[in-house]
Order: structure tokens, then C-alpha cells, then sequence
């Protein structure tokens, strides 16, 4: 099969810049590349070249400007089988036209149907021109589905996952090896660490774990919570909201710990450092990447019910879900269980690795997108 992948405007692929489409897209294309050939357009980098060959795989790399015509262009030298279209609708009936004669999927990672995303006219052609629309949660599905109902027989969920062999978890000899460094490496021995990891936005609430950090540092003494991430994936520039986090935290002293970004291929062992991992997303989160992760390396996690997020986290079985979601005390009480309860912490943990290993690693996800695009192609499994 013939197959291209056009990534977002955004960020670059391979994920030198972090982002969540970008992982994903690193993760299944060693799998898919092996079996298919495989085009990744998405946009330059000052560190990239424009062009190359890298593991079997194409890369071309356009410029931001006008982006999604000079990939409409390129479609049009190539003739690929299916076309897997990243999280931009809008672009999909300009991408048809290039290349009339591929197959078009699309998967959405964002609310992107929502009104003020894509016209209502607009949004009814790009239905038209997919084959497929894969979403990263029912929840996002939902939202095509409840304003173009017309999508409804074309959308299916394919869940993300996580690459075991990055994520050891904590439990294992390599696991407690490569925590034991970095606990070292950042000041942490004999401290509990909450760990949250994401951008640095009012929308992913940090702000509220600082404030429940007040309640938490009088019943236990030793916990800090450690923050990483910057106010966009890789960009580290301070904004007023990040001045507003510091702000927050300086009464707290060294019970708060920012990072600023860690590059994807260094978070595993970031991971390894925590005692409770913490989404506290105040959006409708589509469903953070950051589950998976946190799962695949062995730490219990507590997320919201927001969004997709507690699709995959089954409340008192792989983690808690915080329904009081803008409450930093809902969140205090949630940490303060898990570390009180190191026993349940732990059997949560082991139930979320388990989670992962049997249906979401990158390997399952690629045979879900495979699956896909065969049937995109009108294909059956057996043939």
C-alpha cells in the first residue's frame, strides 16, 4: 500500500518537538513502514532537512506558510493508496482535489467540527470526501456526530497507546535503576513526588494542584509536586500565566519544582520519578496521551472526567477520576489517598501497565490504523 500520513502545521516529525500527534505518528510509523510505503509530509524545522529518507520512511518537509497548499502540490506529483489526514477538516476537500483518486482518511485528535472551527458547509464536504474518520475518543466522536449527523456511519474510535519499550515500569530492576538517577539528578531522594506533565496552560489546570499542594504539605511533609512542561510543547518563553504558576508557588518554596520542557524521548524516565501522577485538564480534554504514559511506566494517576479522559481510567481500578474537577481540595483528597494508600496505589498502577500492555501499545494502534485503511480500500482482513 501506498500510504501518506500529512501532519499538522504545528510541529515536525520526528517529535524533536514534542507534541501528541507527532508521538503517535513516530510511534506506529516503524510498524507501518515495515509492511507499507510510507510518505510523512508535515512542516520544516531548522534542524531537519527539508527532504530525506530515514528507515524506510519519506519525509517532506514544506514550509508553515501556506502549508496545506504546497502539500496539496505534492499530492498531486504522488499516487498514493490512502491519505491519512491529521486533525485539519478544513483542508481535506483541497487535499481531495489534489489527489482525486486516493482514498482519504481522516483522524481528529481536537474538537474540530465544533462551529467555530469549520463551517457547516464546509465541514459537509470534508465528510464527503473522507472514507474514514478515526477519533481518539467516543467523546470526540460525539461532538462530529452531534452537529453532522451524516458522519455518523464513518467515524470510529481508535485509541492511542505507548511504546513499552521506552516505558519500563517502576517496579522492575530498570525501572527502580533509572528512578533512583533521576530522583538523584533532580533533588528528590526520600521526597513523594506528584508529577503533572503537559503544557503550561489555564486549561490544564497546574494551578489547581499548586493550590491543593496547601492542604497536602500539612499531612505530608515530604511531597512536592513536580511540574514539567512549558507554556507551548518545546517553547519555554514565559507568558502571564506561567508568571501566575511561579507566583503561586513561591509561598510553597521547594514543595513546587518546575521543569520547563522535557524532550518525549526523556520523559519516560521523568515518569519513573513519580509517586502519583495528576492530570487535572479543566477543558474538555479530547484524551490526553499522558494516560498512556503515565500507565505504561508503573505510576497510579488521577485525571478528570473531562472530555475523553476517563474512557480509558476506571475509577478505583487503574486510577481515580475526579468529577469535582475545579476543586483544588477534590484534588488534595485524591493525592492524599493514593499516598496514604500505598498498598491500592500500587495494585491501580499494575492494573494500569497490564491496561496498556494488552491492547494499547503502539503495535496495536498500528493495526488498528491498518485496519482502517484496508477497509478505507475497500479490503477485507483475509485477503
Amino acid at each position: 500500500m501506498k500510504l501518506a500520513f500529512i501532519c499538522t502545521e504545528l510541529l515536525p516529525c520526528p517529535a524533536i518537538r514534542g507534541g501528541a500527534i507527532q508521538t503517535l505518528i513516530d510511534g506506529v510509523t516503524p510498524i507501518l513502514g515495515q509492511k507499507h510505503d510510507l510518505t510523512i509530509f508535515c512542516v520544516r524545522d531548522p534542524n531537519l532537512p527539508n527532504r530525506e529518507k530515514r528507515d524506510g520512511i519519506q519525509y517532506i518537509r514544506l514550509p508553515s506558510k501556506n502549508y496545506a497548499r504546497e502539500v496539496a502540490k505534492e499530492l498531486a506529483k504522488h499516487d498514493f493508496d490512502v491519505i491519512h489526514v491529521f486533525n485539519r477538516p478544513v483542508n481535506v476537500p483541497m487535499y481531495k482535489a489534489a489527489a482525486s483518486k486516493s482514498r482519504i482518511v481522516l483522524s481528529l485528535h481536537n474538537e474540530m467540527f465544533a462551529k467555530g472551527k469549520i463551517s457547516y458547509r464546509l465541514g459537509l464536504k470534508a465528510i464527503r470526501s473522507v472514507e474514514k474518520i478515526m477519533t481518539v475518543s467516543d467523546y470526540i466522536g460525539k461532538t462530529v456526530t452531534g452537529r453532522f449527523s451524516s458522519a455518523q456511519n464513518k467515524i470510529q474510535t481508535v485509541y492511542s497507546g505507548a511504546d513499552l519499550s521506552a516505558y519500563v515500569p517502576v517496579w522492575s530492576s530498570k525501572g527502580q535503576e533509572i528512578r533512583a538517577k533521576i530522583r538523584k539528578k533532580m533533588g528528590l531522594k526520600g521526597k513523594k513526588v506528584i508529577l503533572f506533565v503537559g503544557r503550561l496552560s489555564r486549561v490544564k489546570g497546574p494551578h489547581l494542584l499548586i493550590k491543593a499542594m496547601n492542604d497536602i504539605k500539612t499531612k505530608h511533609k515530604k511531597a512536592v509536586l513536580v511540574i514539567i512542561g512549558g507554556r507551548w510543547f518545546s517553547d519555554n518563553r514565559v507568558d502571564r500565566y506561567v508568571r501566575y504558576l511561579h507566583k503561586l508557588a513561591k509561598p510553597l518554596k521547594d514543595r513546587v519544582i518546575f521543569t520547563k520542557y522535557v524532550p518525549a524521548d526523556k520523559l519516560p524516565a521523568y515518569y519513573l520519578a513519580g509517586h502519583v501522577f495528576v492530570c487535572s485538564s479543566q477543558w474538555q480534554e479530547p484524551l490526553a496521551r499522558v494516560h498512556y504514559e503515565a500507565m505504561a511506566a508503573g505510576i497510579p494517576l488521577i485525571t478528570t472526567k473531562r472530555g475523553g479522559n476517563a474512557e480509558i481510567v476506571n475509577h478505583k481500578f487503574n486510577g481515580l477520576v475526579v468529577e469535582d474537577y475545579n476543586n483544588p481540595k477534590a484534588f488534595a483528597k485524591a493525592i492524599d489517598f493514593l499516598l496514604s494508600n500505598r498498598d491500592r496505589a500500587g495494585v491501580f498502577a499494575r492494573n494500569g501497565r497490564s491496561f496498556v500492555e494488552s491492547n494499547f501499545q503502539f503495535k496495536h494502534v498500528a493495526e488498528r490504523l491498518e485496519k482502517v485503511y484496508l477497509e478505507a480500500l475497500g479490503v477485507e482482513e483475509s485477503e
